[in-house]
């Protein structure tokens, strides 16, 4: 795991320091530490940094359950549908950096696939990284029979669930993988 894992970790790294970098929000999260990635150099260019740092806690999440968990489950696939990334168990589990939107969109899609999923007959569970999301999108999704874990409560969920302190496994990196600008 931990050789996927920091392969996974210099991919990011390497594309972070090739990136050239807007309001408020100046709270850190273990992947902004672990990059050293400031409020300040996110909020230059948050479109690319929610999405980049979003892919990275899906795969980092799925490497840990994939070794750790003992009924780890590829993502769930209806058509051209993806409703959560893996399945630990009876728990569909998608993950978030943080959630933003608020377009109607996106909240009938967190609707749908929550109704989708429990019709299979699996908890929907989203692990959410961060804690500044916006209200409507948590709420729609709780509407929709997500179990809802943020911050604190995903990094216990994961602990719980596969053994792994993420926050101090990802810790030990040091400043292994700090982008320099």
């Amino acid at each position: 795991m931990e050789k996927e894992i920091r392969e996974t970790l210099q991919s990011y790294y390497s594309s972070f320091t090739k990136k050239t970098y807007s309001d408020e929000n100046n709270e850190y999260d273990i992947l902004m530490e672990l990059f050293g990635i400031s409020p300040d150099l996110k909020r230059e260019n948050r479109q690319y940094w929610g999405r980049e740092l979003g892919m990275l806690w899906q795969r980092v999440i799925i490497e840990i359950f994939k070794e750790k968990h003992p009924h780890f489950g590829d993502a769930l696939k209806y058509d051209a549908d993806e409703p959560c990334d893996l399945v630990a168990g009876s728990d569909a589990i998608d993950t978030k950096y943080r959630i933003g939107s608020g377009d109607s969109g996106t909240l009938k899609k967190f609707k749908t696939y929550g109704k989708l999923l429990r019709d299979e007959g699996y908890r929907p569970v989203l692990l959410i990284l961060r804690e500044d999301n916006l209200p409507a999108a948590i709420k729609a999704c709780e509407v929709g029979g997500w179990t809802i874990l943020t911050g604190q409560k995903t990094y216990e969920y994961i602990r719980e669930k596969t053994g792994v302190d993420i926050v101090s496994y990802l810790k030990k990196f040091g400043n292994e993988f700090a982008i320099n600008r």
